[in-house]
């Protein structure tokens, strides 16, 4: 049985190359229908091999703390060129990035969030791309209901109109705007899930509980 929003975080991989400067990323977003394959709390994981070329990237911007915070994730996207001819991310969608995989409530994330992140970036881009054919860095409001239904999330046009309306400049959607929006449905979506134990597609919601998964994204 199918419900609202239930359906992944995104497609099957798209084809494509890694963006420019990360060699060896992972292809296409987190498996449709389940977690992603990176998981993990900072400081729970051994030490990767020397030949991660990840970890050479987080290694170069992590903190003394050993975690990426909004400001120092902001740096790291706009070196490696994973936007390529794209507007650079804002701090504000740094901030939410973090926050979709912030399991510990730190503010930062650790090396295994690192590499989840940039799975899924990948994934959203190689996704954006197939609606900007003309590589003006916008996609139209039909083409962003499209793009959310190709990630298999099901929502009512009602829906999908206030997602428009919200992520939408000037009657177009720009990329670092896509990314927040996919980054919000997929944060939201896995909070619904975790808390719909019967899988019945509703939840109650505490206030508080409502709150804290809203503004923390």
């Amino acid at each position: 049985m199918a419900y609202p929003g239930y359906g992944g975080y995104g497609g099957p991989p798209m084809p494509g190359a890694p963006p420019q400067g990360m060699p060896g990323m992972p292809n296409g977003a987190p498996m449709a229908g389940g977690y992603p394959p990176y998981g993990g709390f900072p400081g729970t994981f051994a030490p990767p091999p020397v030949s991660d070329p990840m970890w050479g990237y987080f290694t170069a911007i992590a903190g003394q703390d050993g975690e990426v915070d909004a400001e120092e994730l902001q740096r790291c996207l706009t070196q490696t060129g994973i936007s390529g001819t794209y507007t650079p991310f804002s701090l504000d969608t740094c901030r939410i990035m973090i926050a979709m995989l912030d399991r510990d409530m730190t503010g930062k994330m650790g090396f295994n969030e690192f590499k989840e992140l940039f799975a899924a970036l990948n994934g959203w881009k190689q996704n954006f791309m197939m609606f900007d054919q003309d590589r003006s860095g916008t996609v139209e409001p039909h083409e962003m209901s499209q793009s959310i239904t190709s990630m298999g999330y099901r929502v009512s046009p009602q829906a999908l109109n206030a997602i428009i309306k919200r992520y939408s400049r000037g009657g177009r959607i720009y990329f670092d705007d896509y990314v927040a929006c996919c980054v919000k449905l997929r944060a939201l979506t896995e909070n619904f899930k975790r808390r719909d134990a019967m899988q019945q597609g509703t939840v109650n919601f505490q206030y508080d509980d409502f709150i804290l998964c809203t503004m923390s994204i």
